[in-house]
């Protein structure tokens, strides 16, 4: 005799329980791109839209009515823009930026001020952007390509500036007449010494600018196995045993 619909198979367990929709809020001017995730959003993805802005004080007043779980912000709006915004909504819910610029200083104050992710458009699919929702809601952190780059140009940067101005102070204590005609060494040719492959150039970066495996990973789009596995060999590479170390050599203030 054939069970009942809905009756659970002898040696089967019974089936999950429905799990509620992921309950979104989207805050950008443009409402075309509005309604484009909010399609993109409501179709089925487990996700739900209950809310929309167009700019950072109607995302405020809508969190706090609405409470969403994840919040999608864009940058550049007019009134409130999305960076402004961002240390008022951060209490409220996890907020991912989700915008079309990469400036390296944007992307370093979203993530600086408690952005949980950052997404450029262009450079995700749909399947994409809905696990990068899941995960923001969870704390774990997605940042798209442009973004990524954006980040990794401002640490090289960095380390050269300091790296130049380390160069410049032993010179000038050592000979302090030539410092007119000091050539300060270039940063990548500093740390060529370290062989370190483009990759571990890359998650030595990461590891610098604090993040985490599990951030590294997201950032890098790979698994944090195989982020433990560049470490081991850049921590090999550099003759270090902790980050702090690694960094210090990386930065050249070691």
């Amino acid at each position: 005799m054939r069970p009942l619909p809905g009756t659970p198979r002898p040696g089967f367990p019974p089936p999950a329980p429905d799990t509620p929709p992921l309950r979104l809020l989207i805050a950008d001017d443009n409402p075309v791109v509005r309604a484009g995730l909010v399609a993109l959003l409501s179709a089925g993805a487990g996700t739900t839209v209950v809310a929309e802005a167009r700019d950072g004080r109607e995302a405020y007043e809508g969190a706090l009515l609405h409470r969403p779980d994840v919040i999608l912000l864009d940058v550049r709006m007019p009134g409130v823009d999305g960076i402004s915004a961002l240390p008022h909504l951060v209490p409220l819910a996890p907020v991912m930026m989700l915008t079309y610029s990469h400036e390296t200083q944007t992307v370093r104050e979203a993530l600086r001020l408690g952005a949980g992710g950052y997404l450029v458009h262009g450079e995700f699919t749909t399947e994409q952007l809905v696990r990068a929702v899941r995960d923001v809601r969870e704390g774990r952190p997605h940042v798209t390509p442009g973004a990524t780059r954006a980040l990794l140009t401002a640490l090289r940067s960095d380390a050269t500036a300091h790296t130049n101005l380390n160069s410049v102070e032993k010179s000038a204590i050592s000979e302090p007449q030539a410092l007119s005609q000091l050539q300060p060494p270039v940063g990548h040719s500093f740390r060529s010494r370290f062989r370190l492959s483009e990759r571990e150039a890359e998650i030595m970066d990461l590891i610098a600018s604090g993040m985490t495996n599990q951030q590294i990973a997201a950032a890098c789009f790979i698994s944090e196995k195989t982020v433990k596995n560049h470490i081991n060999r850049i921590f090999a590479k550099l003759h270090s045993t902790t980050r702090s170390q690694a960094t210090a050599k990386w930065l050249g203030v070691a």
